[in-house]
């Protein structure tokens, strides 16, 4: 198991950020720490056109002191540095960067706006369940967007729209939101043609903001940013609320405090990129900047993209809860044999079968927490570890089928908790059904190869090997309503003399 470690710091118009991300194996890796300071390094520059001072300046030397401290305790290899608008903006900026090398020792890398679009693109590429769409990453300084086709990043594109500058050129002065808004449109005329798509990407802490906003008002089950994602258009009207409210009503809107001072900014540019590209439906990243600067140097080997058989959550939870990769190919063949019986009885959904396996990738690595209720540990770390390439119905039925465990094809209050993410309970009791089968063959058998059989709702488990450990669990086995379970074996035994 490797045990490099990269940190990557990212110097921003609003916060500065610490992240230290572990490589557990070839595609696997996982953050070990991350650290944040609101350090507004651009506070009062956009009204001096530009320059850094003194005050954000002070803020980032202090903070980026510390973040220094912190790496120091982790097995760091490299740590790579860069900052975005406030900084490539400011005409000081050489002296400052000079300065912090003098006092730090620290390299800090000033990227364009373009380079800023690519880093959040290849994040969201890698990490979220997309391959079409364009990326939006409101920052304090800027916005930058990526066009993405055929998991490919098309182009980039940065425009002079963030939320702290909106603040100090408009709301600190008193302008009304009219002007605010004329100047989002002129600038937004810039964007070329070509960036129209009904699917967006949100990044950064403007629209994970909303999206927080709009899950604690809906009271959805999962509380979970990453790839949440939502229609649009019916939440218009929330938008244009938190875009006029006064600050003292943001709390009702279920803003977090923390971006109070920012997110009617941030809001209206939102919208106003939104009406311009032409997007529908938006899903929200937990990703950005940071982890395409990681990325960038991981996977700079295979074309910045992960292989499309390697889920990178998947890769971490093998390598990190040391778990024997053994029979996995023959179970997932066993797994889908079973999906595709009951896919032609019309039993099932296509769609969830790649859920259906990765349930089975991830069944045992409940076993190094207890041998004991291992199901249920499985299930829990799945819940909080299956974080990057899924959606959150993929996630949650994941999870799903790892808990019951064979004991309970599905739980109620569970079911009912989480169930506007779920299958139909009769689709989930024949995947938790498939799913045990095949966990219970290979745990309490050493025979590779299976033959099913499923005719008049009766399955037929076939082998020419004995199945008597595994038979015993297998009556034990809870079953969907209507469905009997058959087993042709071979349990001829030699002769023998007393």
């Amino acid at each position: 198991m490797l045990q490099q470690a990269t940190a990557v710091i990212d110097i921003g118009s609003n916060s500065a950020r610490v992240v230290i991300y572990q490589e557990s194996s070839r595609y696997g890796f996982h953050i070990i720490c991350e650290k944040t300071s609101k350090v507004r390094i651009g506070e009062g520059a956009y009204a001096k056109d530009g320059y850094l001072q003194s005050i954000g300046i002070r803020r980032a030397y202090l903070a980026l002191k510390e973040f220094i401290k912190t790496i120091k305790l982790y097995p760091v290899k490299q740590t790579i540095c860069v900052a975005t608008s406030a900084l490539r903006d400011a005409p000081n900026q050489k002296a400052f960067t000079s300065w912090i090398k003098e006092e730090l020792n620290l390299d800090i890398t000033v990227i364009d706006g373009q380079t800023e679009a690519k880093y959040g693109a290849l994040a969201a590429l890698n990490l979220l369940p997309i391959k079409n769409g364009i990326t939006i990453d409101i920052g304090g300084g800027s916005s930058d967007l990526a066009l993405i086709k055929n998991s490919r990043i098309i182009d980039t594109y940065s425009i002079n729209l963030g939320t702290v500058r909106i603040k100090e050129l408009f709301f600190d002065t008193n302008s009304s939101i009219e002007k605010a808004k004329e100047y989002i449109n002129r600038e937004l005329k810039k964007l070329p043609k070509q960036f129209k798509h009904q699917h967006a990407i949100g990044i950064g802490g403007t629209i994970r903001s909303l999206s927080k906003g709009i899950m604690r008002s809906e009271e959805y089950p999962l509380d979970k940013i990453h790839a949440f994602s939502y229609n649009i258009k019916k939440y218009q009207e929330y938008f244009d609320n938190i875009a006029t409210a006064n600050k003292t009503l943001l709390p009702y809107l279920h803003i977090s405090k923390s971006r109070f001072d920012t997110i009617r900014e941030g809001t209206l540019i939102f919208q106003a990129i939104i009406d311009s590209i032409g997007a529908k439906e938006l899903i929200t990243s937990g990703v950005g900047v940071r982890e395409g600067v990681f990325l960038n140097s991981f996977l700079k080997e295979n074309n910045l993209i992960f292989p499309e058989d390697i889920n990178p959550s998947i890769q971490s939870m093998l390598d990190r809860f040391e778990t024997p990769h053994n029979n996995t190919i023959k179970r997932k063949k066993s797994a889908k044999k079973l999906f595709t019986l009951f896919l032609k009885e019309k039993k099932l959904s296509n769609a969830y079968l790649k859920t259906l396996l990765y349930s089975i990738e991830l069944a045992s690595i409940g076993y190094i927490f207890n041998i004991y209720d291992s199901h249920q540990h499985a299930y829990y770390a799945t819940k909080h570890e299956f974080n990057f390439g899924v959606t959150h119905k993929e996630m949650i039925l994941t999870a799903m089928l790892l808990r019951f465990g064979g004991e309970k094809l599905y739980d109620k209050e569970v079911y009912k908790k989480y169930k506007i993410l779920l299958p139909h309970k009769k689709e989930l009791k024949i995947l938790s059904f498939i799913h045990s089968i095949t966990i219970t063959l290979y745990e309490n058998s050493s025979i590779e190869n299976f033959d099913f059989e499923l005719e008049d709702n009766i399955l037929t488990i076939k082998t020419d090997q004995s199945l008597y450990l595994a038979q015993e669990k297998l009556k034990e086995l809870e079953r969907p309503s209507k469905i009997e379970l058959k087993i042709k074996d071979n349990q001829e035994i030699p002769q023998y003399k007393f």
